[in-house]
């Protein structure tokens, strides 16, 4: 078979039962069935490496890709027993979530008073972390010019969230 298609096909076709049912004895369903559709990922793009049979090759990326996802869930636990191990009693009283909602609806108006342009200057600053060279030529002007649209866009907001979301963009327009 020449057409990579073809031996892409038949390669699947001979041996995802075996790399599932491997994956099925070590993990979750949803786990196993996504580092199955992730070996064969990996197959797919190494096709013209695969020795042959391919079939221990297989079975031993998806032991990796098992591997990898234990590791992961190891980490993230240890984060989780740090955190918690760090946050005293004092902490999880004074964490309100009421507090954190108004926040956010108070940030949220205070963004949607704002003029479109200011809004875009921020996001492309905070959201996507462009540096000014690159925003200003996403925006089309000079580095400058966008740095002063940032920085008045930062006051404009400012001034929003002390005003709770009042429109103050006609005050510092100049």
């Amino acid at each position: 078979m020449d057409d990579p298609e073809e031996r892409f096909t038949d390669l699947y076709d001979r041996h995802y039962r075996s790399v599932l049912g491997y994956a099925l004895l070590r993990a979750e369903r949803d786990l196993a069935e996504d580092v199955s559709s992730e070996t064969f990922l990996v197959a797919w793009r190494r096709l013209d490496d695969l020795p042959e049979p391919p079939l221990p090759w297989l079975l031993g990326v998806a032991r990796n890709l098992l591997a990898k996802q234990r590791d992961s869930r190891h980490r993230r636990q240890a984060l989780v027993d740090r955190i918690v191990a760090l946050t005293t009693p004092r902490d999880q009283v004074a964490w309100d979530v009421a507090e954190h909602v108004i926040d956010r609806e108070s940030a949220l108006a205070a963004l949607s008073a704002l003029p479109e342009h200011d809004v875009e200057a921020m996001i492309f600053a905070t959201w996507y972390g462009l540096p000014p060279e690159q925003a200003a030529s996403v925006v089309g002007c000079s580095v400058r010019t966008y740095n002063v649209r940032l920085h008045r866009a930062r006051k404009r907001l400012t001034q929003a969230l002390r005003l709770g979301g009042a429109s103050p963009a006609r005050s510092l327009d100049s």
